[in-house]
């Protein structure tokens, strides 16, 4: 997975455990900081360590490891590096002191949405009850036609040959 995939699966992890208003902050080639933020509101501390954990879980699940943390005594925020992307896990109130949507406004807000599924098609019997019946292949030839071959040549051959020296 590339880091925008990545992200983008985070905040699916983070929305899925009911994480409110996930937000996904594109800063490629704009800050040397990382290239994507993750926002995302937590009502509750038990909240908070709900969702971290799962992000944590499913990234780890994938090969992705946290490269630090911060806040892990925090009731208000907690921040995952994971080197392409950051996760800031806030309640509602850190949200709004610390307004990082604000403090991040020069980035491209993306959209998370979750990968489209591959229908695939289901035959029923009757489709495949009309499929026409393979070809069998042409029989082969046997080694005894062969040699008949082989041998009407070699007569007709002696019998010119036999012509040939009668005439001289």
């Amino acid at each position: 997975m590339n880091t925008k995939e990545l992200v983008c699966y985070a905040a699916r992890l983070a929305d899925e455990k009911k994480a409110e208003n996930v937000k996904v902050i594109d800063l490629c080639g704009l800050s040397s900081l990382c290239d994507f933020i993750l926002i995302a509101t937590a009502t509750s501390k038990p909240h908070l360590e709900a969702v971290e954990e799962e992000i944590s879980k499913k990234l780890k699940e994938e090969g992705y490891y946290k490269s630090n943390r911060d806040g892990a005594g925090s009731y208000q925020w907690r921040v995952s590096d994971y080197g392409g992307f950051l996760v800031h896990l806030m309640t509602p109130e850190a949200r709004d002191f610390y307004r990082l949507d604000k403090v991040f406004s020069f980035g491209k807000e993306i959209a998370f949405l979750k990968p489209v599924k591959k229908t695939v098609k289901k035959t029923t019997r009757k489709a495949a009850a009309k499929k026409p019946a393979k070809k069998s292949p042409a029989p082969k030839k046997t080694a005894a036609k062969k040699s008949t071959a082989k041998t009407t040549k070699k007569t007709t051959a002696k019998k010119t040959v036999k012509k040939v020296v009668k005439k001289k």
